[in-house]
């Protein structure tokens, strides 16, 4: 029994001992900056060009903090194959996030450069304007579509969603501005 009691002490630092040479499961300051550099790549999609740069790194430490939750070990992550899948999906689920956050990101997927471009907002509204018509865009879209689920996958399957959004934007604008916007079905 005594031989036991003595023993135990010696096994306990053993424990710890190969404890603290197994692999860290916790990203480190190099791997998390690796992971920001990595997701530079997608500032180009569509809701994010749009963002500041200090949104966008806001953003890129929400998807890092995901996939180290989810991925502890970083090295086990980075060689797992379909890695760049998952880093998409994170990515889309974090834009999702956002947009159930706050239907006034709008501005995000719908930039006032683009609307102007189309002919639905005209040249030089001030921010409160702007603001104006994309409270009044995520009212018609909350008001819309049930669920933010319901919106994206409109948008990305349907191409009536897309009429469906574009008719939304010229009721704001039309409503906020007396600006009338008229399609034009082409016919060749």
């Amino acid at each position: 029994m005594k031989r036991m009691f003595l023993c135990l002490p010696v096994v306990a630092m053993f424990l710890v001992g190969m404890m603290s040479c197994s692999q860290k499961r916790e990203w480190n300051h190099q791997q998390r900056e690796a992971m920001r550099k990595a997701l530079k790549e997608y500032r180009n999609m569509v809701y994010l060009n749009d963002l500041t740069d200090a949104e966008y790194l806001i953003f890129t430490d929400e998807v890092a903090t995901d996939l180290e939750t989810a991925y502890p070990v970083y090295t086990a992550f980075i060689e797992m194959p379909g890695v760049n899948d998952t880093v998409d999906m994170v990515v889309v689920e974090t834009i999702v996030d956002y947009l159930n956050a706050d239907a006034h990101n709008m501005r995000h997927i719908y930039p006032y450069h683009s609307l102007v471009a189309q002919g639905i907002l005209p040249k030089g509204l001030d921010r409160t304007q702007q603001r104006q018509f994309y409270n009044c865009f995520a009212q018609h879209v909350n008001n819309d579509f049930v669920t933010m689920q319901n919106f994206v996958s409109a948008i990305l399957a349907d191409t009536t969603a897309n009429s469906a959004i574009r008719r939304i934007e010229t009721q704001c604008a039309n409503n906020l501005f007396g600006w009338v916007v008229t399609e034009i079905d082409i016919v060749e």
